[in-house]
């Protein structure tokens, strides 16, 4: 059983990179993991994290042990160059070349546990919108709400004022009730000129 892992777009290049990836290939997980902690390289961090990912990848996904796992391949490619500049003497620019690196991890198995398949995800049924209720909105409305906000548009639409209705939005917010004039009617209610 095989098991994979990548990490892309790590801000090292792949030369200093790749002195890494030979250190552990070959070697079981617990072993290389212990080389790379007491590595004084910078890229022994994001090797250490890919490596725990692909671990993790083989433990919950295919329910495999870790005592039985080694790094069956490991390789780093050249990813995308930032390319900056830097200003030297007589006026002129030196480019600087800023490479990533993309790094692809394999994990095998030691002893062969017959594992062949991952385990099956189990997936909700979606919900439709149609069937949400407007209780899970955050907003009970009573029978005495829809009264008094009947009395109140009705006032209110005789004196032309929005009216807004401060139980509308959990959040705090406010939300217009319908009746009252909007503000691109006042805006072009305004006197130019």
């Amino acid at each position: 059983m095989e098991v994979k892992a990548k990490a892309r777009y790590i801000k090292i290049a792949p030369r200093k990179l790749r002195l890494l990836a030979t250190l552990i290939r070959g070697k079981q997980v617990q072993p290389a993991l212990d080389q790379l902690r007491f590595s004084p390289k910078n890229g022994a961090l994001p090797v250490t994290k890919l490596v725990k990912s692909a671990i993790a990848n083989a433990v919950n996904n295919f329910d495999l042990t870790e005592n039985n796992l080694y790094i069956k391949e490991i390789t780093v490619d050249q990813g995308p160059v930032m390319k900056r500049w830097l200003p030297r003497a007589h006026g002129r620019a030196t480019m600087l070349r800023k490479k990533m690196s993309h790094i692809n991890i394999t994990l095998g198995e030691v002893k062969d546990s017959g594992v062949k398949e991952a385990k099956q995800q189990k997936i909700e049924a979606p919900i439709k919108l149609g069937e949400k209720k407007k209780e899970d909105d955050g907003v009970k409305i009573t029978d005495k709400d829809k009264a008094l906000k009947e009395e109140a548009t009705g006032e209110e639409k005789e004196l032309g004022k929005e009216i807004v209705d401060p139980r509308a939005d959990s959040r705090g917010g406010h939300a217009r009730i319908e009746g009252g004039k909007g503000f691109t009617k006042k805006v072009f209610r305004r006197k130019s000129g």
